[in-house]
């Protein structure tokens, strides 16, 4: 979703000639895609006669699968989609960013200037080939998407057109995700950019942030929260394995449909009424349609009509990038825990 803000018209550079002969190979071979997923990373297991002459490389780096060595930090990142993007920011590494794409909401303010210096490769996520054109030698992944293999961007494209790749770790799909996997990435991109120490600050206050919030709704009653991001036929909703659950929780929250085994899924509306939810979360994003007209909607139906967060339209709503890994969780765990518990905040 556009932002309003001027962004820097976006010129590919001129190849190398050795980029150029890689990306030729890799455009035939742009419709594979790398399964598999596992996370984690640690130090590289060279033998200290092969290391690098720079402060905490090589460093090897697990991610959904890939595991890659980095001799150096990346000089020029591509970011697909808005929370890895800022993320990198909050770790002062724009000089390191040659790209974005697919904003999903209003940047944060304090990294708006920034941002908007960086130039905007598309709207949604872009094509593999222009992502070449930016000639990165690393692609940052929020979502999943922005590795589809059935759109030529899978990660083994990348890596035969020697570019690194990075995903997300909410999208491994493995396991249910919790607020400690935001530090984790946090700390992973800052040893792969070098930068221990910075991300070791930024999680240290994001860390400091979440204990505020627990320790002022402990020991309040869990309110029973459904989270509706779209869809009408059936509800498009957070399920278990997302850090959205974990989120409502560190609120003083629970998910109603903590039990559904996806990051996201769909559930029936007759499931929603017999989970009786007394507060809808609404999942603000670019492209879904405005907020006041998913509350409409939610109004709108009869069956819903006696469900306590209806009823009392007590709706609370959170930005989607706020609910993903990235720097925002924290913040939303604190704006959810007031909604949910106001009395405790007085």
């Amino acid at each position: 979703m556009y932002d309003g803000m001027s962004r820097p018209v976006f010129s590919p550079p001129a190849f190398p000639r050795r980029r150029a002969l890689r990306v030729a190979a890799a455009v035939a071979l742009s419709t594979t895609l790398l399964t598999g997923c596992a996370g984690g990373e640690g130090p590289a297991d060279k033998p200290a006669s092969a290391a690098s002459s720079l402060k905490g490389f090589p460093v090897t780096i697990d991610n959904c699968g890939t595991r890659t060595t980095y001799e150096k930090p990346p000089e020029r990142a591509v970011t697909i989609h808005q929370h890895p993007a800022e993320l990198m920011l909050a770790l002062g590494l724009k000089d390191r960013m040659v790209g974005t794409a697919f904003l999903d909401s209003a940047v944060l303010p304090r990294y708006r200037k920034d941002f908007a210096a960086i130039p905007e490769l598309a709207k949604r996520e872009p094509s593999f080939e222009t992502v070449l054109n930016a000639d990165p030698d690393f692609v940052y992944g929020g979502y999943g998407s922005a590795f589809a293999g059935n759109e030529g961007r899978s990660r083994k494209a990348f890596a035969d057109a020697g570019i690194n790749t990075y995903l997300n770790r909410e999208y491994c799909g493995e396991k249910r995700v919790s607020m400690k996997d935001t530090y984790d990435e946090i700390r992973a991109i800052g040893a792969i950019f070098g930068v221990r120490e910075r991300a070791d600050k930024v999680v240290a206050d994001l860390q400091r942030r979440v204990e505020r919030t627990t320790r002022a709704v402990r020991g309040a009653r869990a309110v029973p929260v459904f989270v509706y991001d779209s869809g009408d036929k059936a509800a498009f909703t957070a399920g278990g394995k997302g850090l959205g659950t974990e989120i409502i929780r560190l609120a003083g929250g629970r998910n109603v449909f903590d039990d559904l085994d996806e990051v996201f899924g769909d559930a029936s509306w007759e499931q929603v009424v017999a989970r009786k939810p007394e507060v809808i979360a609404i999942y603000d994003y670019g492209g879904a349609g405005s907020v006041e007209r998913k509350k409409r909607f939610l109004l709108s139906r009869p069956a819903l009509a006696d469900v306590p967060a209806v009823k009392n339209k007590r709706f609370v709503v959170l930005p989607l990038t706020a609910t993903v890994i990235g720097v925002r969780p924290p913040y939303a765990a604190s704006d959810l825990a007031r909604a949910l518990h106001p009395e405790k905040f007085r």
